[in-house]
């Protein structure tokens, strides 16, 4: 145990986080996705459900404040308008943590490409369809 670290954040991860660099991308994906063969680093968190992770990874890395757009979610049953609830639980983390960041929708393929490319994919317990998130990393500013 660490203090200041959610205790779910195991070693892997932790080593994940802290290797990834400014722009790199690690993926939380639901029970469903196939994680292990698309995944380049996998840490399996599976009796945990993704916004549990998501929280957990937030309280640690920042998100990318220099691009316009650095969460992304899946277009549910091909709906890229369509709002599963469990976006508005992922939305409410980067809010505590991220304000203004917005969840962006990538359909289909491309955000499965997307994810097969990230750094390093968490496989969670999530059972919702559609329960996924990709997070790109900012950078942590030195104090001056």
């Amino acid at each position: 145990m660490l203090k200041g670290i959610n205790p779910i954040v195991g070693p892997d991860l932790l080593a994940i986080l802290r290797e990834m660099g400014h722009g790199d991308e690690i993926a939380i994906v639901d029970a469903n996705y196939p994680a292990l063969s698309h995944a380049r680093r996998l840490v399996r968190m599976d009796a945990t459900d993704a916004p549990t992770i998501l929280k957990a990874i937030l309280s640690l890395m920042p998100l990318d404040r220099d691009v316009p757009e650095a969460a992304f979610r899946p277009c549910a049953f091909g709906d890229c308008d369509r709002i599963e609830p469990i976006y508005e639980e992922f939305q409410a983390a980067i809010d505590e943590n991220d304000n203004g960041i917005r969840l962006t929708p990538i359909s289909g393929p491309p955000f499965y490409d997307r994810i097969k490319a990230a750094f390093a994919i968490v496989a969670s317990g999530e059972l919702r369809l559609y329960g996924n998130i990709i997070l790109r990393k900012g950078v942590i500013s030195p104090a001056i």
